[in-house]
């Protein structure tokens, strides 16, 4: 039995009294090639052994750091190498890696930082390699986010089912309303109501007697009492073991200006330019990309003449919104349009009509992660919204999708990811000249729910995202590695951090 379609919301009525298969919607999915390679090159970087006792997993305290072949004097530009050997809690050094390490340098005084690259030789060694982009002091920060017992769990455990998060939908008729369970699965042999406004990616909902399919107007998410680690595992998340400091045997290094500073001879950013790790560093709290040259935009002036004629749709979670509302509010000729409701902050819409300006911002669908319902009817995911895109070259495109992601198994999230890439690939098939820009993902709050939103879920999904746009001529916003680089554990960064990642983002549009 099928329901006619929503215009706006395509509905289709499951019923599994007249299918073949009256089985509840399966949590698995089904992969396409591409899809199955994403997640084949992920799943070889994470080490999944097996562990019983907690006591033999990575210990912070009893590993060591080293600064490998130290030297008597360093520069600016050298490179700096320190090896940590790994043991666990009983004082035995590992055998292998895949444990989860956040590195990174730092001059509070100077208000710098930058990225470390940690190499993993797979026995219980690693080597993290930083670059002394400054002169002054410089402390080494070296975090034991999660041991690989401890990653091994969550990897696991997130592939395991839907279940940490539930949605409830509120279904409208006149003057009446009832909430029903909504979610990817269903563990329910009920009559479900199914919304697929994209290939594969399918949500439903229990239906109600007298309520019609599209009669759906709100959800909201709850988080469900459950847990798919083990009892042991969880002894690996209590908060000492999560981010815990792995010490040195140095406090500092110093580092000098050994010759005359060399004059810059990079370009300005634009798309189309290899972003490394890391993509730049912190100094004087100003970002300063390794790769490329940020203009100025000291003045409201600078920051026109970038966004003159330009139609910005800003696609995803509300980090990218974060970006609207700093360029609505710096910008003073900005008019916002009160569009939103009274519940969560959905969509959004400014325009200068001096410049020419329009500034749009849009959530991505579900999931969305959150204490407050939000309206679904004018509710659609990415690709679709992507695909009703013209495009040009006073078109940008913003995409950002992560945060809320990290709760639901990782098959769900490179499906998504693939749709929108597939999208950008169409975009460009009519549009070549419509400038992309993705925002990665950046990093939260170390208190957090460990299992349903840690760093290493976004770790991986950031590495997904690099992966699956690498061959399209999009630019990036690395805001994981700006945000390790300003030590921000908030999954709403602080407004300096958020003023740096836009003025990446004009950097690529000024081109």
């Amino acid at each position: 039995m099928v329901q006619k379609r929503q215009k706006v919301s395509p509905v289709i009525l499951y019923s599994p009294e007249l299918t073949p298969n009256s089985e509840e919607p399966s949590s698995r999915i089904i992969l396409s090639e591409d899809e199955r390679l994403i997640l084949n090159k992920i799943s070889g970087w994470i080490h999944t052994g097996s562990f019983n006792d907690t006591r033999f997993a990575s210990s912070a305290k009893n590993s060591k750091a080293t600064i490998l072949n130290p030297r008597k004097k360093y520069c600016t530009g050298d490179k700096l190498t320190i090896q940590i050997d790994m043991f666990d809690y009983l004082g035995n050094r590992k055998t292998y890696g895949g444990d989860f390490i956040r590195s990174r340098i730092f001059n509070p005084t100077l208000n710098t930082g930058a990225s470390g690259v940690v190499e993993d030789f797979n026995n219980g060694t690693y080597h993290v390699h930083f670059t002394l982009f400054w002169k002054g002091k410089v402390y080494v920060s070296l975090l034991l986010y999660h041991s690989s017992e401890a990653v091994s769990a969550l990897w696991k455990a997130r592939d395991n089912d839907y279940g940490l998060i539930a949605f409830i939908g509120t279904f409208v008729n006149r003057s009446q309303s009832i909430k029903s369970e909504c979610g990817f699965r269903l563990d329910s042999g009920r009559e479900v109501c199914e919304y697929r406004p994209v290939k594969g990616e399918t949500f439903y909902c229990i239906k109600k007697d007298n309520f019609h399919c599209g009669s759906l107007s709100t959800l909201q998410s709850q988080n469900q009492n459950v847990s798919f680690l083990r009892n042991t595992d969880r002894l690996l998340f209590n908060r000492k073991n999560i981010a815990a400091n792995i010490k040195g045997d140095f406090n500092y290094i110093h580092v000098t200006t050994c010759a005359a500073p060399a004059s810059s001879n990079l370009n300005i950013c634009k798309i189309g330019m290899e972003s490394p790790f890391p993509s730049g560093f912190v100094l004087q709290n100003k970002w300063r990309p390794v790769f490329c040259k940020i203009p100025d935009f000291t003045t409201q002036d600078q920051m026109y003449a970038c966004l003159k004629d330009k139609i910005l749709y800003l696609y995803g979670d509300s980090t990218v919104r974060q970006w609207f509302e700093y360029l609505s509010k710096t910008l003073k000729g900005f008019k916002n349009f009160n569009i939103d409701r009274a519940d969560l902050r959905s969509k959004l819409f400014a325009a200068d009509d001096k410049r020419n300006i329009l500034l749009y911002y849009k959530k991505h669908s579900h999931p969305f992660v959150g204490t407050h319902s939000y309206d679904v009817k004018d509710d659609s995911y990415m690709s679709d919204e992507i695909d009703h895109l013209a495009g040009g070259p006073h078109h940008v495109l913003v995409i950002s999708i992560g945060q809320h992601f990290r709760p639901f198994p990782i098959q769900l999230f490179i499906r998504r990811v693939m749709n929108v890439h597939r999208a950008v690939e169409r975009l460009f098939l009519r549009s070549p000249d419509t400038k992309v820009i993705i925002k990665a993902e950046n990093t939260r709050e170390i208190h957090t729910d460990v299992e349903r939103f840690s760093d290493f879920h976004g770790y991986i999904q950031y590495l997904i995202v690099r992966e699956a746009f690498k061959d399209l001529p999009v630019a990036i916003v690395d805001a994981w590695d700006m945000t390790i680089a300003f030590n921000s554990y908030n999954v709403h960064p602080a407004p300096l951090v958020v003023r740096n990642e836009v003025n990446m983002f004009l950097s690529y549009l000024c081109s």
